[in-house]
């Protein structure tokens, strides 16, 4: 099989745990889970598309955007990175539209394990989306909130006691924290709220826990990237976040490299 196209992160689906993915190729969806175990080659053909625009770039930015769109997109603006600067619910975007179907949606915030215990937050329809695409093994609902200001000033107070990132190289090596207890870091989590938060807060207690399709995880994890080798192959040994795990401990970040056209070869 050879197909060909601008990457874009990996589609996702959960079925009874099991975490599936499907590579994004010329409006394509290719099965990647398929190839857990065999060959496959990468060849990057020196072209990047802005993923907003579509036109050619040299270099690409916040993940896939040219210059332009990276200044001027809506889906480059602060509070993708900085929630609680988020003026949307003030009638403040780079684009109003777009902001009410992104920012002035409901929103949940979260504790996830992927490589320790983080807070997080996404839009109601990113569920359970954003926790694959971090690797996390487990996550349980914290609270839902009106809007994305809301979620990040949320977020913003318990990062007095939780990390908002996560280690990838841990998340890639599965140095899973069997030992935290994700629902009593939840009731640790609601204590610290102030009241007028604390009404956002759920009692739903259900745990999500996800299986990644991976034989073999990397010890040393060593990071791929077409900025440097244009042929990236190798025996896929598993798929974990948006990450394919190669063999000889090497892995390549498929969002990271939003917009680059690469042919995919693989049995």
């Amino acid at each position: 099989m050879e197909k060909q196209g601008n990457l874009i992160k990996m589609k996702t689906t959960l079925s009874d745990g099991k975490v599936e993915y499907q590579l994004v190729l010329n409006n394509e969806l290719v099965n990647m889970n398929q190839f857990v175990g065999k060959p496959i080659e990468l060849n990057y053909q020196n072209q990047i598309n802005c993923i907003a625009c579509g036109k050619i770039t040299s270099k690409s930015f916040s993940q896939g955007f040219c210059y332009s769109c990276f200044q001027t997109a809506p889906e480059t603006e602060e509070c993708v990175l900085r929630p609680e600067t988020c003026r949307a619910h003030l009638g403040e975007a780079r684009d109003i539209e777009f902001a009410q179907s992104h920012c002035l949606i409901p929103h949940y915030v979260y504790l996830a394990v992927a490589s320790g215990i983080k807070v997080g937050i996404t839009r109601h329809t990113q569920i359970p989306t954003r926790w694959i695409d971090q690797g996390a093994s487990k996550a349980i609902l914290l609270a839902k909130v009106p809007n994305r200001h809301i979620a990040g000033v949320m977020e913003v107070f318990l990062k007095q006691e939780f990390s908002d990132k996560t280690n990838w190289r841990s998340m890639l090596k599965n140095e899973l924290a069997d030992a935290i207890d994700i629902v009593a870091e939840k009731q640790k989590a609601i204590i610290l709220l102030p009241q007028e938060l604390k009404q956002y807060t759920l009692d739903d207690t259900t745990v999500w826990e996800f299986d990644y399709p991976v034989n073999t995880f990397p010890t040393k994890p060593q990071s791929l990237t077409f900025d440097k080798q244009a042929k990236v192959s190798g025996i896929l040994n598993g798929i974990k976040g948006q990450y394919l795990l190669l063999d000889n401990d090497r892995v390549l970040n498929v969002r990271k490299h939003n917009g680059y056209l690469i042919s995919l070869r693989a049995d």
